[in-house]
């Protein structure tokens, strides 16, 4: 699919991961201030870690995360197939609001897997301005091969060690490039300004890589960690999890 003619920046998705949402909101804090067009396109972390042993590389449960992930990937192709690119920005809004807005939970992974469901898909859709029934799409492997397309180009624009989210400015020929991974929401003049500098950043053309493995935890009410501004742990992450609830490989 041609990217949408008007588009400033694409933003590439996976509803299962926190990280692409919190800076998804970012985004909806810029697109406010500036009045940017985002064209929403997806990105699967199953299909990323299509060649990966999980239980070697993740954490338990997040094979069935990211599978979940696929699942309402596959809803959101069928929508922007059946009536374009523009509500895709709603039914992620409608999705991950379920997902990381939801009260605080044990299981995250767990948590998503079930929200993958007719029902909770249903409900999202009636949000988005949606019909119902496409949420038949959640088991329907056809659609693979779109998200599969998309997530291909967002890795032919940043190369493919990489997660979510994918974000390329100035579309369709501009930089592209993983992230930012943010663990709370910048708000405000604050969100302008600090998207200002990743994307002067970006422009430049010999920029490749600006890394962190130690986040303080996502700021998500799902994982019961307040947005409110008070200091939260440090954790160390690698390959999309927490470097210590990794399993040890042999």
């Amino acid at each position: 699919m041609a990217a949408t003619a008007a588009a400033d920046l694409r933003f590439w998705f996976d509803p299962v991961c926190p990280f692409a949402w919190l800076t998804s909101r970012w985004v909806h804090e810029v697109v406010a201030a500036r009045g940017y067009a985002v064209e929403w396109r997806l990105v699967s972390l199953r299909l990323l870690n299509a060649d990966v042993d999980y239980d070697s590389h993740f954490p338990a449960g997040y094979e069935a995360g990211h599978g979940a992930g696929l699942r309402l990937l596959r809803v959101c192709a069928a929508a922007r197939d059946a009536h374009g690119p523009e509500p895709l920005g709603a039914l992620y809004t409608a999705l991950g609001t379920r997902i990381w807005d939801a009260e605080p939970v044990e299981d995250p992974m767990a948590h998503q897997a079930r929200l993958a469901s007719a029902e909770t898909v249903t409900t999202a859709l009636a949000e988005a301005g949606l019909p119902g029934e496409l949420a038949t799409a959640l088991d329907d492997e056809r659609w693979d091969a779109d998200v599969q397309a998309d997530t291909d180009l967002a890795l032919s624009l940043t190369g493919r060690d990489v997660g979510t989210p994918i974000i390329q400015v100035d579309p369709p020929d501009g930089t592209g490039f993983f992230g930012p991974v943010v663990s709370r929401v910048p708000r405000g003049e604050e969100a302008v300004e600090l998207w200002d500098h990743v994307v002067g950043l970006a422009r430049f053309p010999g920029f490749a890589e600006l890394k962190r493995s130690l986040r303080e935890q996502p700021r998500l009410r799902v994982l019961g960690v307040a947005d409110d501004g008070a200091a939260v742990a440090e954790e160390d992450w690698h390959a999309g999890s927490r470097a210590g609830d990794r399993p040890t490989q042999d």
